[in-house]
Parts: structure tokens; sequence; C-alpha cells
């Protein structure tokens, strides 16, 4: 999944972006509003992690601004503003979760993982399809009861095929979800991610779509 992480301080941003990332997102990193504002408008997130206290436009301003435009992907708020205005404040203008630093980085990535469950319709913990279970928690993937060891890639784009099974996902799409800023996207590097993971979990398992994508059937 790909996750936009608005947050000034380069110590802890860094922390959380190599975290997230360990988690299998695609994160990118906007240190103030302004930038996160041109970043939004430009690419689809599955979700936003938002400092408050932000350089040259507020985190509460840039996420009232992204509710009245219609955006409903999830806001989780990471703030030193602890008292209980400052939460009611931070929920009242369209955040989905509140999270007073300092924190553990595992409760960081748990409120997430509920957040984009909750966003995608599947509340449940696991996610499956086609005889596949995929546990975000643990990144645990199983095909008919048997591990599956996957690489990162080839985790995120069966998480983001998961996501969706039985809609085809587009290569754009897919490397959408892959890859952030700043990282190197190659040719056929989806196509090659597909052809392992079909080596894997069954050659049927994901399906090609000629002029279309991709895509896992919903059994």
């Amino acid at each position: 999944m790909r996750i936009l992480l608005v947050e000034d301080d380069a110590l802890l941003g860094d922390a959380i972006q190599a975290g997230l990332r360990q988690a299998g997102h695609a994160v990118d990193w906007a240190r103030d509003g302004v930038k996160a504002e041109l970043a939004l408008a430009a690419e689809d997130y599955a979700a936003v992690v938002l400092d408050l206290g932000l350089p040259r436009k507020d985190g509460l301003t840039l996420l009232g601004e992204l509710r009245a435009r219609g955006k409903t992907l999830p806001v989780l708020i990471l703030t030193a503003r602890d008292t209980v205005d400052d939460r009611i404040r931070g929920l009242d203008s369209g955040a989905d979760d509140y999270l007073v630093k300092p924190f553990e980085l595992s409760e960081l990535q748990a409120r997430l993982r509920a957040l984009l469950r909750r966003a995608s319709g599947t509340p449940a913990p696991l996610i499956e399809a086609a005889g596949i279970s995929l546990d975000p928690a643990t990144r645990r993937v199983t095909r008919n009861g048997q591990e599956i060891e996957l690489s990162a890639r080839e985790y995120a784009l069966l998480h983001a095929l998961l996501q969706h099974p039985g809609r085809a996902l587009s290569r754009a799409q897919l490397e959408e979800q892959l890859y952030a800023w700043g990282e190197e996207i190659g040719s056929n590097a989806v196509e090659v991610f597909i052809h392992h993971l079909r080596r894997k979990l069954g050659s049927e398992t994901i399906r090609t779509l000629r002029g279309i994508g991709y895509v896992i059937p919903k059994t």
C-alpha cells in the first residue's frame, strides 16, 4: 500500500518511513504542508500519517481542505498535541485516528492496519481469496494452508491484488502501490513479480486480462 507521511522532524520521519517500508508499504515523505498538499493532488494514497505542527501549512488546515474536497482516504494524526481538546479538534476536523508522540512504532503500524482494513471494507485481520490467506500483521502468506515465502515486492503486489479480488489492476496502478518517490521502476518489473508469484502460488492464481491488467479471482 502507498502511504503519504507528512512529518517535519527528520529523525522521526526517517524512523517512521523505514518502519512502514519494513511493513511492506511504499512511503512518500513530505516535510511541510504545502508539499503534502501537492502530493495529495497528484497521487492516490491508501492513507496519510499526518503531523500537525508543520511548516508552510498546518496539519489541521491541510486535513480540513482535504475533507472539503471530498477525499475520504484514512488520515492518522501523529502529534505531540496531547490535550483532550486537541484530540477532539483533530477528530472533528476529519481525522480517523489520533496518536500522541512519543509512541511505539508497532502501535502506529497496528493502527494503520486497522484504518486500511476499514477503508477497504475488510474488517477481518486476514485477507483471503482464491485459497490464499495474507496476514498484514505478520506478513505471513499461505495458500491452501501451506506457507509461501515472498520477497518484499512480491508481498506488496499480492497484497494490492488481494485488496480487490475480482477487480483488475493495471500495471500503472500496481506500480503506484509498489514504488515511492525516487525509487527506480524497471520497464517490466510488474511482469517479473507476477511471474514469480505465479510460480509460487500456481499459474492460475493471477489472471491476465489483455489490455486491462491483472486480477485474482474471488474464489
